[in-house]
């Protein structure tokens, strides 16, 4: 192989070359924006040639072929292997497969599809009709329902389909015979279903059918077609008045006179049947609406799906436990002797019930608990372990199947369910985690674009500024995250998930303790510990399990409460029960120890829990003097908090506050309110000493005086020119003397039961919208703290999803009813018309309360 000639230098090069080994490096500003531009541009290679040693590497990687791409059944069955529980997914893969005409991948769908929604009817026929336009496929068509019939639980449709291929298959000398035993199949099975008239009619017409040579084989041939009849006009099915006619003629036609007798003794059975069916009918029209159309001439598939927990779910899990108990109720009134057919009616209600709702844990277990109330254990544990195979993270499913089977003394099976559910637990947690992350690391991308975009570059706002001023700000963030990946992120569904991972591991080792003794619970509590989902609840359960059930060993559960400050110290629950705990068992010392070493480490907010416990404790076991020195502590932290609030949480003992009731007057009295009142009263109490009301929420001076009428408010709202008057607040004295002479002459009809800020509500009466209300609109609304404190505990707004109503139009309706008193009992009339002007009539008015709103004294 000959040399390559040596190439030439380009003059640039030559250049270049010259000017960077020179004594005085003399770069022109051209030579080196090409150079950069040279720098810059891709590097392509060569064309190859014969002398280039990597000539045949190069053309064999080009001469690879490139793999074909994957085709849409390929890609999406795929995804559905990864993730499974996908209707829409598997329909679509379904259209697909059936367009391809491939026999293996229709198998595998409907095999992959069976094997997530097993005992689904439509899948099972739409797979079983591939099988039966060809005499060859009919080996694999019976080995499908040998499958389905005797692994699962048939249903009516798929058992109509088999009646349909028996009929069709079997011929011979005994063919009546095994046609009359899979009839007998059917009905044993589904006989007592709503949709088995079919059944019953095609088998009472293959009786009819049956041939006789005799006089006892024509006998025989009627009483087994008396016995179905009878058997079938007793259930609630579609149709069943038809069949009692046809009854009442095959009986008339055989001899009136015995006719009589045997339709005598059916007519109450009967009639109740109708009856039930028409109270079946109303429960199943919305269980089981419609099917899905069908496409051409493919059968319509339906798939469950799991819910989403929204208004609809929860409105049709409703229902369907409304249905169970109504079936569990035996509407038939099947009597005792009979308890067989009721067994087989409930059997068949639970089946369907878990099929349609087969990701819902509640119909599972309600199966189960019927199953096993009825003694037939081993069904119930089936029904259990089936419920979570369909259902891997239900807490409810894994926790029956585990006692069930602690209750038979497996307890090597109730290790592996728990294991395996704590498995499950932990990669939703782990996808949870990752998805928390992604959704972090692209809001702080997003956001750090935005900054760059709005902020001005820090090189052009200042120039003198070195790198290392910079520094800081790296060192802390790669120290946020680090400490990030030491502890899991703290987000809401990540916390709450994680509380729940907890409880798994509580019940866990209850079942240790139970069932092998306490050092299985503590082998368990050693597996929580090395797990870092593990939440602080577990090691509470643990110290506690410890204390109660080891001779009250307060060392062993001291040192669980302190390996559990190390995790979790920054966690005001935890610190709390611990605190609780020493306080339980009188352990003062080491109380007020954890106290004093934690207080310091929270913010006043947050560890507002830790004083109000510990000074309750002082309050009621320490003397006046720690108890002063406390609260002057807590007057340095807590600033604005009134001073007679700490003194009236001093003088209380459970729920019983009689300095705010008796002295303050915020809420009702005990004598005059019942016991919720008095609840919500003491908490407005609390709420109200916690933070001071401002000067605009202050109550206004209650009178004795009639309130003015909606025409005085009008006409006062007429005069634009003038200024409203305000009302001037009360006098604290002449508020309390009042509140003292109201208690003494007795309640006043009209303000029974409502606090301060609904007298005031009361005293306003109703009144018509003027133009400086609507200006005032726009300012801030000034709520009492009752009133806060239960909107701050509604759901946000964000996650209601039913009807909306106008406010106004709901507030007009309640203000125009007319709600009679209690002394009086006159019949309640419609709301009056409205008025166009005048003095409205006497009920027009918010409701007065007991006394129908009269005043003074008659």
């Amino acid at each position: 192989m000959s040399e390559p000639p040596p190439t030439e230098p380009k003059p640039e090069e030559n250049a270049a070359l010259t000017v960077e080994t020179g004594d005085k490096p003399e770069l022109s500003q051209d030579i080196l924006n090409a150079l950069r531009q040279l720098q810059a541009a891709p590097q392509f290679s060569p064309t190859p040639t014969p002398t280039q040693p990597n000539t045949q590497e190069s053309v064999r990687v080009k001469q690879e072929p490139t793999p074909p791409p994957q085709s849409e059944w390929d890609r999406l069955r795929a995804e559905l292997r990864e993730k499974p529980v996908n209707a829409d997914g598997w329909l679509r893969l379904v259209e697909l497969a059936e367009d391809s005409g491939d026999i293996e991948k229709i198998k595998d769908t409907y095999e992959g599809m069976l094997e997530t929604y097993p005992n689904t009817p439509s899948v099972q026929i739409a797979y079983l009709k591939h099988f039966l336009d060809d005499p060859s496929q009919f080996g694999q068509a019976e080995a499908l329902f040998r499958r389905f019939l005797l692994r699962t639980t048939p249903s009516v449709e798929l058992l109509k389909f088999y009646l349909t291929y028996i009929r069709r298959v079997t011929n011979g000398p005994n063919a009546r015979e095994v046609i009359r035993k899979c009839y007998d199949f059917a009905l044993g099975h589904v006989g007592q279903d709503k949709d088995s008239f079919d059944i019953w009619q095609e088998y009472i017409n293959f009786l009819k059918a049956g041939e006789t040579n005799t006089t006892w084989e024509e006998q025989q041939k009627m009483d087994a077609v008396r016995k179905a009849y009878q058997h079938a006009v007793q259930i609630p099915m579609e149709n069943v008045k038809r069949l009692w006619e046809e009854y009442q003629d095959f009986e008339n036609g055989l001899n009136r006179i015995t006719a009589k007798k045997f339709i005598s003794d059916l007519q109450e059975a009967h009639m109740q049947a109708r009856t039930v069916l028409n109270q079946l009918q109303e429960h199943l029209s919305v269980l089981f609406p419609p099917p899905p159309p069908q496409k051409g001439n493919r059968p319509s598939i339906w798939l469950p799906r799991p819910p989403t927990h929204n208004q609809a779910d929860r409105a049709l899990i409703s229902r369907w436990r409304l249905y169970l108990k109504w079936e569990e109720s035996n509407p038939l009134e099947i009597e005792e002797k009979d308890r067989a057919t009721f067994l087989q009616r409930m059997q068949s209600v639970y089946r369907k019930a878990v099929v349609r709702m087969r990701y819902y844990s509640e119909i599972w277990y309600m199966a189960y608990a019927w199953t096993n109330s009825v003694g037939k254990t081993e069904e119930a544990i089936a029904l259990l372990k089936s419920g979570i195979e369909a259902n891997p993270a239900s807490f409810v499913l894994n926790f029956a199947y585990a006692e069930a089977l602690e209750v038979q003394g497996n307890f090597a099976e109730v290790h592996a369910t728990y294991e395996k559910f704590l498995e499950v637990l932990r990669k939703d947690l782990e996808a949870l985690e990752e998805k928390v992350n992604s959704a972090n690391s692209s809001n702080s991308s997003f956001s750090s674009q935005i900054t760059q975009k709005t902020e001005p570059n820090a090189n052009d706002s200042a120039p003198g500024q070195s790198q290392s001023q910079s520094q800081p700000s790296s060192q802390n963030s790669s120290f946020a995250t680090q400490s990030g990946d030491e502890k899991p992120p703290r987000s809401k569904d990540l916390i709450d998930k994680r509380t729940d991972y907890g409880i798994a591991y509580i019940m866990y080792m209850r079942f240790g303790r139970r069932a092998e003794g306490l050092k299985s619970a503590r082998n368990i509590f050693g597996k929580a510990r090395r797990d870092r989902w593990t939440p602080w609840e577990v090691y509470e359960a643990a110290a506690l399990m410890e204390y109660h059930c080891g001779n009250k060993d307060v060392q062993v559960a001291s040192r669980i409460f302190e390996k559990g400050m190390e995790t979790f110290g920054d966690e005001v629950e935890f610190v709390l029960r611990y605190l609780g705990f020493l306080i339980s068992i009188n352990d003062e010392n080491n109380a007020r120890a954890l106290f004093e070493r934690v207080i310091g480490t929270f913010s006043p907010e947050k560890a507002r829990p830790l004083w109000d416990r510990w000074a309750r404790h002082e309050y009621q076991y320490g003397d006046l003097a720690a108890a002063q020195k406390l609260e002057k502590r807590m007057a340095e932290v807590y600033p604005n908090d009134p001073p007679i609030k700490r003194f009236a949480e001093r003088h209380k003992y459970l729920n019983i506050d009689a300095i705010a009731v008796r002295d303050l007057g915020f809420v009702l009295g005990r004598a005059r309110s019942n016991g919720s009142g008095g609840a919500v009263g003491r908490n407005e109490t609390l709420q109200s000493f916690a933070s001071p009301q401002p000067k605009e929420t202050l109550p206004a001076p209650s009178s004795s005086k009639r309130p003015a009428s909606p025409e005085h408010k009008r006409r006062e709202e007429g005069r634009p020119d003038y200024p409203s008057k305000r009302p001037r607040p009360a006098s604290p004295v002449r508020e309390r003397e009042r509140d003292w002479r109201d208690s003494r002459d007795g309640p006043r009809p009209r303000r029974h039961g409502s606090p301060a800020w609904e007298r005031d509500r009361d005293r306003d009466g109703p009144h018509r919208r003027g133009f400086k209300e609507e200006r005032e609109e726009e300012k801030g609304v000034m709520l009492p703290n009752v009133l806060s404190w239960f909107i701050g505990m509604l759901p946000s707004a964000s996650s209601f999803d039913g009807p909306v109503f106008r406010t106004d139009d709901l507030m007009q309706v309640f203000r125009n009813a007319v709600i009679p008193a209690s002394s009086t009992a006159r019949p309640r009339s419609p709301p009056p018309a409205p008025r166009t002007g005048g003095r409205p009539p006497p009920d027009y008015g918010p409701y007065q309360g007991p006394g129908g709103g009269r005043r003074g004294r008659w």
